[in-house]
């Protein structure tokens, strides 16, 4: 019988479609992580590690080059190359079933022993999701399909499975990649983002209040001044103004919660500023509970507010003691990170600089898992109801955040907890020394004529008839265009003080125009935005702002000042 005979395919050219094949795969898999990470150099990387180590392997030139074979030799080089930069790869019988898996791929989903049915290394939920996405595949739908499941040999730790199929070797393969990071970083984002759109809410809600409040306390205080002591009308204006004045706090504590509050910040010491601090925590922790400073060595200076960092430890040092009721300890401690330790801290929204570090550690009864995302959230609180106002470690929150810093907490059931705030270094700067604050009253009666601008009706009418009573001329404008059309007529105006932000016209742009035809027109600028966000509108930084609410002493010593500058 006649025996057709078979065609072998020469080895040089089997060789070179093998070598070909395992390029165009190094090529896939480089194209899938740079993907995955985002590094396309990872493309040209593998392409070198692969075609080295071709060239080193020894293969077996015979008169056929088998499928089979050639699937063998690449799911071995595969899987030795995605175990050299950290990949897990494993392949994938038609029916489900582990074929090969490298060790990596074991290591991410924590089982030492891959084989059996892919979808039962997973959890019981995930399993449905990969079933489709196999099934998709072997349909001939080529697209690759990314997904986000639990092993079952660790439970809460996700890891990301790309599943593809490889037709010419009729397998499916998985290439698994650890997660964590990328997990953390979401979970960063939308808490920060969270955060920014609450805190533009607070920021807003505050300018409406600060005008409310502005017209309440200087009513009050017009009040004050026709009623003298034991006046029983003069005690309810206090009373009004007192708790009014508690509004304001609270309007305080919302920016600095939305960061948008004004910070005076100069380069200081920390461990002054913990010192400082020492007595009154003590005093504000009681007897129960232990308290230590535990003060690192060669710290570099930090440029914040040294107020609002005392807020955040008296914040933190009361959320501790009310976690130990029984008494316990309180330990603040600092010490230096150095930019080369900082991606060890494990936080990958933190620039790679130096910090100093404030550890605030108590060893109360902790927080609990399902709730520790929750901290820092505005009028979040488990205290009982009237014991907390939920606003404490929000405002802690954004006065590190305010700082250019990032605090950070971890806690267990029983064990305590403990905050980490960590503070740009300012490297370079000397530490200045705290100044004694000067005093701000000037003595005499005003005289002068005043133009004020102000849209608020109340605002306006409270700040002219205080004006007024100090021995001003007072001419009010609702608007920009309106104050204009008055300057023309008038030559006279000593002193123009404006609200920022106005409809129409704002105040920066109506300085402006005034100047342009009266250059030496004093200008005082009044407003319930928060100062940062005015001084972006405000081109010219030696125009002195006055924040609301202002008492009418306030609003006077301003006036006073600015007209002697």
């Amino acid at each position: 019988m006649a025996v057709t005979p078979i065609r072998a395919t020469p080895p040089r050219i089997a060789g070179t479609m093998l070598v070909a094949a395992a390029l165009a795969s190094a090529v896939f898999l480089g194209w899938l992580i740079a993907r995955q990470a985002g590094a396309a150099v990872a493309v040209l990387g593998l392409i070198a590690v692969f075609a080295a180590s071709l060239g080193k392997h020894r293969f077996v030139r015979s008169r056929s080059a088998a499928p089979e074979a050639v699937g063998r030799i690449y799911e071995a080089e595969l899987g030795r190359i995605t175990d050299e930069v950290g990949l897990g790869h494993a392949t994938i019988a038609r029916d489900g079933t582990v074929l090969t898996a490298n060790s990596t791929f074991a290591g991410l989903i924590g089982n030492s022993h891959v084989a059996g049915s892919f979808a039962g290394l997973f959890a019981v939920q995930d399993r449905p999701a990969i079933g489709t996405a196999i099934g998709a595949l072997l349909s001939g739908d080529g697209t690759l399909r990314d997904l986000r499941i639990e092993p079952v040999g660790r439970a809460n730790q996700p890891v990301l499975i790309t599943l593809g199929y490889a037709a010419r070797f009729d397998r499916l393969f998985a290439i698994a990649k650890d997660d964590s990071l990328q997990l953390r970083l979401e979970s960063q984002m939308r808490h920060a983002t969270k955060m920014q759109a609450v805190g533009q809410l607070a920021g807003g809600l505050a300018h409406d209040f600060n005008n409310i409040l502005t017209a309440i306390i200087g009513h009050c205080d017009l009040m004050l001044m026709r009623h003298g002591p034991g006046d029983i009308d003069r005690h309810d204006a206090d009373q009004i103004r007192q708790n009014a004045n508690r509004a304001a706090d609270l309007i305080r504590q919302l920016l600095a919660f939305s960061r948008q509050q004004t910070l005076r910040t100069r380069v200081v010491a920390i461990d002054d500023v913990v010192g400082e601090m020492s007595h009154l925590l003590r005093r504000l922790l009681g007897d129960t509970v232990r308290f230590e400073v535990v003060q690192g060595a060669s710290l570099a200076p930090v440029r914040v507010d040294p107020g609002q960092i005392e807020q955040v430890l008296v914040n933190l040092a009361v959320n501790a003691r009310d976690a130990m009721p029984g008494g316990g300890t309180l330990t603040i401690a600092t010490h230096m990170v150095i930019a080369a330790d900082v991606a060890s801290l494990g936080h990958a929204v933190m620039p790679v600089t130096d910090y100093v570090a404030i550890t605030v550690e108590d060893s109360g009864s902790g927080i609990p898992t399902e709730i520790i995302g929750n901290v820092f959230d505005p009028f979040f609180t488990t205290k009982d109801f009237g014991k907390g106002t939920g606003l404490g470690l929000a405002i802690a929150y954004g006065i590190v955040k305010q700082s250019n810093g990032f605090i950070f907490v971890d806690s267990s059931l029983g064990r305590g907890t403990r905050f980490n705030i960590y503070l740009p270094a300012a490297i370079g700067a000397p530490a200045e020394v705290r100044a004694a604050p000067a005093s701000a009253a000037l003595e005499g009666w005003g005289h002068g004529t005043i133009l004020l601008v102000e849209d608020d009706a109340m605002v306006r009418a409270v700040a002219a008839r205080a004006l007024t009573r100090s021995g001003y001329d007072v001419l009010t404008a609702a608007g920009g265009e309106e104050a204009l059309g008055m300057l023309g007529d008038r030559v006279d105006v000593d002193l123009l003080i404006t609200d920022v932000v106005m409809l129409g016209m704002d105040g920066p742009t109506l300085v402006a125009r005034a100047r342009a035809a009266q250059p030496d027109l004093r200008a005082l600028f009044i407003s319930g935005y928060a100062e940062e966000e005015v001084r972006m509108r405000v081109d010219d930084p030696g125009i002195p702002l006055l924040r609301k609410p202002f008492s009418v002493q306030e609003l006077s010593v301003a006036v006073r000042t600015r007209l002697a500058a």
